[in-house]
């Protein structure tokens, strides 16, 4: 077999199985069972969630402990703008959420950018808890009560809503960040800002854009989340274990990867899912996160999805760490110990 006809042949392979994938999903509410459309609705949200952590974390190399923060503000803006005294559409609502969200990463992201490393995870983290903590306290969230939305009893429903708003938020970020001159700056300012900057490139702006890419994507599903379980509060929409999960689904799928996400969370949620139906609990699913997690590391530095043969090799996950490690503990450079040298041999 020669290595045209192999590699015609993989591509076959491939596009019969994107197909097959897409007669999937697309007629799934017809010929299963409501438990099984849930499943497949949690598999989207979490999907597309992991994709907008992607975005910061992988393509533009700085880890957020506090995504969480838009899920939460799409959740509530959905949630109050659907309250009978103001009776919005549901569908009107996620543009709006997606426009606060994005305006909140631009303002919180220029001066939160300007940190680097474990400083700006930190920042983002205490971020996420201001957030969480003001609508614990205020009264149009409806404080640590929360706020309950009309009840929709269609699963189909939430199920494409859910599919086609991460499918088409997979397109945008894949065409933005992949094939075109965006992607390429993000991606530049991420492997050597101080380069990107001697060639031209606004690497603040760059990095702001691409936050507030981030932001909208949660935020536009944290509103179709809060309409598909019709009640939230902040202990729900705004818990850390939310961007918890998202940085395991990137990292497991693969770190920078366009479709890594995907295939990270939709192996987590099944796994979640098949353990608190045997266990009861999720104590066990975090214990077995934390074990893949570190085999991942160490032997998968670029997620699942570096098992398939064309897959690049980034090392992301280790370029981070260690980046994150030299924050606290630089690194002595070669000027340096010939200084020490040189002082030593004075004396």
């Amino acid at each position: 077999m020669t290595v045209t006809t192999f590699a015609s042949r993989a591509n076959t392979i491939r596009v019969a199985g994107l197909a097959a994938l897409i007669v999937v999903g697309a007629t799934l509410p017809l010929w299963t069972t409501p438990y099984w459309i849930r499943i497949a609705t949690g598999v989207a949200l979490w999907a597309g969630l992991a994709l907008s952590w992607n975005v910061i974390g992988g393509y533009a190399g700085y880890i957020s402990f506090g995504h969480v923060a838009f899920f939460g503000i799409g959740s509530y803006t959905t949630a109050i703008l659907m309250q009978p005294q103001y009776h919005w559409p549901f569908f009107a609502t996620l543009p709006v959420a997606a426009v606060i969200a994005t305006v909140f990463a631009a303002t919180a992201g220029w001066p939160a950018l300007r940190l680097t490393g474990a400083y700006f995870a930190i920042a983002t983290w205490a971020l996420a808890e201001a957030v969480r903590e003001l609508t614990t306290v205020s009264d149009f969230t409806g404080g640590s009560g929360g706020l309950t939305l009309p009840v929709k009893s269609s699963s189909s429903f939430f199920y494409y809503v859910m599919l086609i708003t991460v499918v088409l938020s997979y397109i945008l970020c894949y065409f933005l960040l992949e094939r075109s001159r965006f992607g390429y700056r993000v991606k530049a300012v991420r492997d050597n800002e101080a380069a990107a900057r001697a060639q031209g490139i606004d690497a603040t702006r760059v990095k702001i854009e691409a936050f507030m890419l981030s932001a909208a994507i949660p935020a536009v599903l944290g509103g179709i989340n809060a309409y598909w379980i019709t009640f939230i509060n902040p202990n729900s929409v705004l818990n850390t274990i939310i961007t918890d999960q998202m940085v395991v689904m990137v990292l497991v799928g693969g770190l920078g990867h366009a479709w890594g996400p995907a295939f990270g969370a939709a192996a987590l949620y099944l796994i979640n899912e098949q353990f608190l139906t045997s266990f009861g609990s999720s104590t066990s699913y975090i214990a077995m996160v934390g074990i893949i997690v570190m085999l991942v590391v160490l032997f998968l530095p670029d997620g699942v999805v570096s098992l398939w043969g064309r897959t690049r090799r980034t090392r992301l996950v280790r370029q981070l760490l260690g980046r994150a490690a030299d924050e606290f503990h630089p690194r002595r450079t070669t000027d340096d110990a010939s200084t020490t040298a040189r002082k030593g041999a004075s004396r």
